[in-house]
Parts: structure tokens; C-alpha cells; sequence
């Protein structure tokens, strides 16, 4: 009979023990499967809507009218029969994206020379890049393209990755545009010195 009533005993202290492990569990296991419905491939797939190839040398160039950090918008229709250089870079105001502006903004006399014009284009909101323009003191455009649609159009929305997670953005490429046509596509382009390369290819 006491080895009885000792298993019964134990039965329900198991039994008890149980039923506050799973009530303090719970919150956990429904947090779990929260976190589960919203995985990183998930949501980067959400977001990663597929960019066009790019443009080839010879087609049209996409068309795009975006306001700038010079308080106005501008579109491709206002280098009719000019030629325009327009690079794409990740982000205003980071290290690598300085060093290019900057390296184009030493050398704008050099393209007002051979007639030639400069923008650049980010999918930032046009406050950070007339901030960044500012700073610098760029005596060339910045494009704001906040919604990345001229990025994906230009096929420069692409996805990264840094630290094991995958994201979004502008891959550092730039586009020699001569009469409405690509006439040159630069990818993974190097920030320091790209200016030079650009004024190399626009002068042969």
C-alpha cells in the first residue's frame, strides 16, 4: 500500500511540474513560431523583386526624371544629344560612396572640358543626398532615387550580403550615355580612381 500511495504521489507532482513548465514555455513557443513565419529568406524574398538585365552597349538608355540635391528634378530628356555619365552607388554618406563623389567633384573641369556632364544616383531619400552634396561641397547632381525604381530599370537593384545576412541595393556601377544611347557600362566599379577611368574611356 505505501508503494502505492508513494507512486501515485509522484505521479502527481510529475503531473504538476508539467502543467508550470508548459505554462512558462508557452510565451516562448509562440514567440518561436512568430519569428519562424518572418525568416531572413523569406522576407529578403519579399523584397528582392528581380531586376531587369542590364542595359547592352548601343540600346537606349532608360529613361528618368528624379529630383536632385540641387532642389530640382531632372530628367535624361535634358541631355538630348550630350553625353552624361551616370553612376549608381549604395548609399550617401559612407566611405566608399564619398571617395567616388569626391573623386568626381576634383575632376568636373576635366568633363566640362570634353562637354560631358555627371549625376549621381542612390536609393536614398533626396534630404540625405542634398545633405551629403552639401557637406562635400559636389558641384555635380545627386539623384534620389528612393524607391529604386531607376536602379531596377538600370538593373543595379541587386542582392548583397554582409555578415551572414542578405539585403537589397546599388551595385557600384556607372553608365556612359551618348546621345540617348549606353555607350559604355562599367560594373563593379573601385570608388578610388573611378573618375579617372571614366575620363579615360570618355577621352579615347
Amino acid at each position: 500500500m505505501a508503494k502505492k500511495s508513494a507512486k501515485k504521489a509522484s505521479k502527481k507532482t510529475a503531473k504538476k511540474v508539467t502543467k508550470k513548465v508548459a505554462k512558462k514555455t508557452a510565451p516562448v513557443k509562440k514567440a518561436a513560431k512568430k519569428v519562424a513565419k518572418k525568416t531572413p529568406a523569406k522576407s529578403a524574398a519579399k523584397s528582392a523583386a528581380p531586376s531587369p538585365a542590364l542595359p547592352k552597349v548601343g540600346s537606349p538608355a532608360p529613361a528618368f526624371s528624379l529630383p536632385c540635391s540641387q532642389n530640382r528634378t531632372i530628367s535624361l530628356a535634358d541631355f538630348a544629344g550630350k553625353t552624361l555619365v551616370l553612376y549608381f552607388y549604395p548609399r550617401a554618406n559612407t566611405p566608399g560612396c564619398t571617395v567616388e563623389a569626391c573623386g568626381f567633384r576634383d575632376a568636373i573641369a576635366s568633363y566640362g572640358k570634353i562637354n560631358a556632364h555627371v549625376l549621381g544616383v542612390s536609393p536614398d531619400p533626396v534630404k540625405d543626398v542634398t545633405k551629403f552634396a552639401t557637406k562635400f561641397k559636389l558641384n555635380f547632381p545627386l539623384l534620389a532615387d528612393e524607391h529604386h525604381a531607376i536602379c531596377q530599370a538600370y538593373g543595379v537593384w541587386v542582392q548583397k550580403s554582409m555578415y551572414g545576412k542578405t539585403y537589397m541595393g546599388a551595385a557600384r556601377t556607372t553608365f556612359i550615355i551618348k546621345n540617348g544611347l549606353i555607350s559604355h557600362v562599367i560594373e563593379k566599379v573601385s570608388p578610388d580612381g573611378h573618375e579617372s577611368e571614366v575620363l579615360k574611356l570618355l577621352s579615347a
